[in-house]
């Protein structure tokens, strides 16, 4: 019975969740009820709930977790600012003429609000209320429409700064030490928020790359279901290029000052986010839109977002004291060691594992709960840690995307007109899904794609 006690405190944790009560208190009072009944059972040591203060102290004192709060209040600034507005206005004058130019341009600013944001439901939300009406009074078909937006908009998954890569380079941070430590390494390498940043560069941009070129093909074998704006309803073309310079000069210029910082070393990703918050108020300042109700607005939702964060990982880091204190993390080794296919059926499962928790629970629950426990015994199996990081990350991106529970499908149903029927979102994220697994499946086979670039910035 007592092998069976950890496997009973996952599923029991996961059942509670599904019953929709509170992600952390779901977490944290599964593990402490389980601890109460293993300590009167003798099958639990309760010393190991000595450990929750240093734990809690470990996460307060976490340097890297402070860049979480900094880059949500430079999404939450950027999103109060009107930028993606204007950018889409001038991206889709630009490329509207073209048939499937308008959801080109539509998955252009997601990268770009993507990369400056890194906040998915922001992203989501705010293309669905701006560019889905002017799609469907377009002409454009609902499902490639809502497929554009729920698929653009989780692009803030994968690139950076992205604050799935900040929460997943903590914990691949861990889980790499924890992994040398056991092989008896005790002078352990390190990887970086910063190494994660750059090994999602190549992969994230040519997702961006292959949605484009499905649009295009859609564009050619169904023309009527992406139609082009008339020529006579756009600028003159001079005036359209000096729009497009003025509306995407400010996120590129705050884009790069955040990235270039990393990439070149001067400024570590939390000193990098201070860079991007601070940006993100001189963005809007010089758009005119910044003032003292705007900051209180931007203020509490960056209070809410990373309270809601940091009380998870609170939580989280509770349940997974208990799992090992059960010895459930030995139990998981055992199993993934001993799976027919080695290191590549192990790492099979865990992917299909993830894959199939994100039809149900969100990204931030995945990554403090099953990542800790599968990620040092994937890498004590020789894995890198930089592209075991990436996998994770592009695998949590889809789990937006997949039906019946997919958060991105939530977050556009609650902006989209009644109009659009579920299943017509449902069945428009479908093409969008089979690219990000053909992603997975090339970055499965070339691991350079996530490796090459930290290897050739950092050495």
């Amino acid at each position: 019975m007592i092998e069976l006690l950890p496997l009973l405190l996952f599923v029991g944790a996961i059942f509670i969740l599904l019953l929709g009560y509170s992600v952390a208190f779901s977490l944290a009072g599964t593990g402490l009820l389980f601890a109460a009944i293993g300590t009167m059972t003798g099958d639990f040591d309760s010393v190991f709930l000595q450990a929750i203060p240093n734990r809690l102290f470990g996460i307060m004192n976490n340097d890297v977790l402070i860049a979480v709060p900094l880059f949500v209040f430079m999404g939450v600034m950027l999103e109060k600012s009107r930028i993606a507005e204007e950018l889409l206005d001038t991206m889709s004058a630009l490329f509207g003429t073209m048939r499937g130019g308008l959801g080109i341009s539509v998955t252009v600013v997601g990268m770009l609000l993507a990369a400056s944001t890194g906040i998915v439901g922001a992203t989501v939300v705010t293309m669905g209320l701006l560019s889905l009406p002017t799609m469907l009074r377009r002409g454009y078909d609902p499902k490639i429409a809502t497929g554009i937006i729920c698929a653009s908009g989780t692009l803030g998954q994968i690139i950076p700064p992205s604050i799935v890569l900040v929460l997943l380079g903590d914990v691949i941070s861990s889980a790499y030490q924890q992994s040398q430590l056991d092989q008896g390494i005790f002078s352990p390498e390190t990887v970086t928020v910063g190494d994660l940043f750059l090994g999602a560069l190549i992969p994230g941009l040519m997702l961006v790359g292959a949605y484009i070129v499905y649009l295009i093909y859609r564009s050619i074998v169904t023309p009527a279901a992406m139609p082009a704006i008339p020529q006579q309803e756009l600028d003159d073309i001079d005036n359209l290029w000096a729009r497009a310079a003025k509306a995407l000069l400010p996120p590129v210029f705050l884009i790069g000052a955040v990235l270039g910082s990393i990439l070149g070393g001067l400024a570590t990703p939390t000193e990098a986010a201070s860079v991007g918050a601070v940006g993100a108020m001189v963005l809007s300042i010089f758009k005119r839109s910044f003032n003292l109700k705007v900051l209180r607005e931007v203020m509490r939702s960056t209070t809410q977002v990373s309270s809601m964060v940091f009380i998870i990982l609170v939580g989280a880091s509770i349940f997974s004291l208990v799992f090992r204190g059960y010895g459930g993390d030995d139990l998981v080794r055992d199993f993934l060691t001993d799976l027919p296919g080695g290191v590549f059926g192990a790492m099979a499962l865990v992917m299909l594992i993830i894959f199939l928790l994100g039809f149900f629970l969100d990204f931030i629950e995945i990554t403090f709960v099953v990542v800790p426990i599968v990620a040092p015994i994937l890498l004590s199996m020789g894995l890198d840690p930089v592209w075991l990081g990436i996998m994770f990350a592009i695998n949590l991106q889809t789990s937006f995307l997949t039906p019946p529970f997919g958060f991105a499908l939530f977050y556009l149903r609650g902006v989209a007109p009644a109009t659009i029927s579920t299943s017509q979102i449902y069945r428009g994220v479908v093409p969008f899904i089979a690219i990000q697994l053909v992603m997975l499946a090339a970055l499965a086979a070339w691991p350079a794609l996530a490796t090459w670039l930290p290897n050739l910035v950092y050495g």
